[in-house]
């Protein structure tokens, strides 16, 4: 049985992103990243977790989201497009008259159309340049 929550274990959000080939880093790391993020919102089967969705915000006109995951063998059954329109749906919630949010993110790559259909204009275009990014990484 499909349900959605508001948890996801650190080692489950590193699972997911395994699964689906995206980079791993300590688990300390990830406990911040489902801990200290605005949103988070899991998707189970029974008590698996298939799929996740976090978004970073912090009130302003600029929110993020991040780690649309969805497992392989799950995709293509309208899950993504729920965790992104469950997204779409806190932040308009949460905001208050007069403001307007920014929501951004780094799509995976292939990925722009599904994105595009939930509203989302790729970089660069006629307003905006193209989303960049650098992965700081301290060695030991």
């Amino acid at each position: 049985m499909i349900r959605y929550d508001d948890y996801i274990s650190p080692e489950e959000y590193l699972e997911l992103r395994k699964t689906v080939g995206w980079r791993l880093f300590p688990l300390e790391e990830a406990k911040n990243c489902v801990e200290n993020a605005y949103m988070v919102l899991c998707v189970r089967d029974d008590e698996r977790a298939i799929g996740v969705v976090r978004l970073s915000w912090d009130g302003g006109y600029v929110a993020f989201l991040s780690d649309v995951i969805v497992m392989p063998e799950y995709q293509g059954q309208g899950i993504g497009k729920r965790l992104v329109e469950a997204v779409i749906k806190r932040i308009k919630d949460d905001m208050k008259p007069g403001y307007m949010v920014n929501l951004n993110l780094n799509s995976a790559k292939g990925k722009e159309p599904f994105y595009a259909k939930l509203g989302f204009v790729e970089r660069p275009n006629e307003d905006a340049g193209a989303g960049m990014n650098q992965w700081l990484i301290l060695e030991d």
